[in-house]
């Protein structure tokens, strides 16, 4: 069987998961290509090889983007770079087109979505946020908006990603409902039950809806060897009497609760408790204030395993998740989690791996903290057996196995 992906990008968390679902299919004896958009692949320098498809240029990249921001639309430009991959997809004849992110400017829908019904292709969609059912944005749950289940208009967050000056999400609303219904042979997975939960209110209820957990690498995160701890202390000038309260983000915002990170700092004992933020930027060195240590971003997975493993307590206070996999690879090096009630984050802690408060209650996020540090109540041991259940390789085997329920129906 032929099976084509297609994604904004290679890279990432979302781009990882495509590839890493394309590998074990291929085991698995699929023929399997991979999409993506220009600009993602070269600002990554992600290696080219014949099973990778790129959608278009930097010229036709950045028109785009440009008419996105001046009109509100989305999914709507890009003709000729579309037209050029249905081309190819014509060549290739496949028999699964697995979709993930369309948005970020980079693919015609109308075109793409005519093609697949035209050629009656089956289509497995992997939503890895809010935006296929809602006229502008990926996440709501911090502006509290419920427009999306009945329409959307006058959006609160048209001017944030996808970045627009005029809001047209009244317009894209109708515009997607249209396109995305025009698929039948449609299964659509949620990495979590809280967006399938979503997804059954919204106008694709009417698709049936699988959950599919991401996974993660455990080869990889897994507790680092003895006297790792040590050596991270003594590379960050951390006395052995402290705790270590852990955040790791790859884009620090509101929405990621790194205001929740700058409060903690002011209420912790800093005598017992140093704060490690990962992922810091230029601009969140400016920012945090001085007894923060803040630590580059990385792509290096072993390095992230030894911090993890290195920390007393990591903390999650986003506001908006799907399914965050910080909290699972925190979990496999043996740290107890501490999460916000939002989204599905929730469903990735169970009562021996950590603990859940409701969303914007630092008080409450501050004594679990403290607790956990102080009284030691979650088990190395239970954290690592319970994060086997997410090994990547089995949750991209499942994606493998809806493929199989395609080729036998």
């Amino acid at each position: 069987m032929r099976v084509v992906s297609i994604n904004t990008c290679l890279n990432g968390s979302t781009g990882k998961i495509m590839e890493g679902i394309s590998r074990v299919a291929q085991e698995a004896g699929y023929n399997t290509w991979l999409v993506s958009s220009y600009e993602r692949h070269r600002l990554r320098n992600k290696k080219y090889s014949k099973q990778n498809i790129i959608i278009g240029n930097f010229f036709s990249l950045y028109i785009h983007i440009a008419l996105g921001h001046l009109t509100g639309l989305s999914g709507v430009f890009s003709i000729f770079s579309t037209k050029r991959l249905i081309k190819r997809l014509e060549n290739i004849k496949p028999d699964i087109i697995h979709l993930h992110n369309l948005h970020d400017c980079y693919i015609n829908i109308p075109i793409l979505f005519r093609y697949l019904k035209t050629n009656k292709i089956p289509v497995i969609w992997t939503l890895h946020d809010c935006w296929a059912f809602t006229g502008h944005c990926p996440h709501f749950e911090v502006v509290e908006c419920n427009k999306w289940k009945t329409g959307c208009h006058d959006c609160p967050q048209y001017r944030k990603y996808p970045k627009s000056y005029i809001d047209n999400s009244k317009y894209m609303y109708i515009f997607k409902k249209k396109w995305f219904h025009w698929i039948q042979n449609m299964i659509l997975v949620t990495p979590s039950e809280w967006l399938a939960s979503l997804v059954k209110q919204s106008y694709l209820k009417d698709f049936p809806v699988k959950v599919i957990n991401n996974g993660i690498n455990l080869t990889v995160f897994k507790p680092s060897l003895i006297g790792s701890k040590e050596n991270f202390k003594k590379k960050y000038h951390i006395s052995n009497e402290r705790y270590i309260v852990l955040g790791v983000s790859y884009n620090w915002n509101y929405r990621k609760g790194i205001d929740v990170f700058m409060e903690l700092s002011k209420r912790l004992d800093g005598d017992r408790y140093q704060i490690v933020l990962v992922g810091a930027d230029e601009r969140l060195d400016v920012e945090l204030p001085g007894n923060i240590i803040a630590i580059q971003r990385t792509q290096n997975q072993q390095e992230l395993a030894d911090i993890y493993s290195a920390a007393d307590v990591f903390v999650n206070p986003t506001r908006e998740e799907n399914f965050p996999t910080v909290n699972l690879e925190s979990i496999a090096c043996g740290t107890p989690v501490v999460s916000f009630r939002s989204g599905g984050s929730p469903e990735c802690i169970t009562e021996k791996t950590g603990s859940i408060v409701d969303r914007d209650n630092i008080d409450e996020m501050e004594k679990e903290i403290v607790r956990i540090c102080e009284t030691r109540p979650y088990k190395k041991e239970a954290c690592v057996e319970y994060a086997q259940s997410f090994d990547m390789n089995r949750r991209f085997d499942d994606y493998v196995k809806l493929y199989g329920s395609f080729s036998k129906s």
